[in-house]
């Protein structure tokens, strides 16, 4: 089992930058990819952005130049920094572990979720 904290979240002006963390505690060795999801009000959980174990990024074209997902893995700590806030990016965003093979992210474990409210 893998459990996931998020943290960071909060009230930000249009146009700032915030960066969300996620701590990962527990069978971390099964942990394959990390992804962070957001999931505005009425709309669907989407993924935004994964990291694999070896480093490599994937990210939803909306948000690509704007969002950069990172990881330290000496402390378990996974980022995702967001740049230029704009109303679009107000959701709640979640932290997910992969522990499976796919070459697609797959989420296995979630977090419990950070609140961003973006205001202008």
């Amino acid at each position: 089992q893998v459990q996931l904290v998020e943290s960071g979240g909060g009230l930000v002006q249009a146009g700032k930058s915030l960066t969300l963390s996620c701590a990962a505690s527990g069978n971390v060795l099964e942990i394959n990819a990390m992804g962070w999801y957001r999931q505005a009000a009425g709309k669907q959980r989407e993924l935004v952005a994964s990291i694999t174990k070896g480093g490599s990024t994937r990210y939803l074209d909306s948000v690509k130049g704007r969002f950069s997902i990172s990881r330290d893995n000496a402390k378990n700590m996974f980022y995702l920094q967001i740049n230029s806030l704009t109303r679009e990016d107000t959701a709640v965003y979640y932290c997910a572990a992969d522990a499976s093979r796919s070459p697609d992210f797959r989420p296995s474990y979630w977090g419990q979720g950070t609140q961003v409210t973006v205001s202008s």
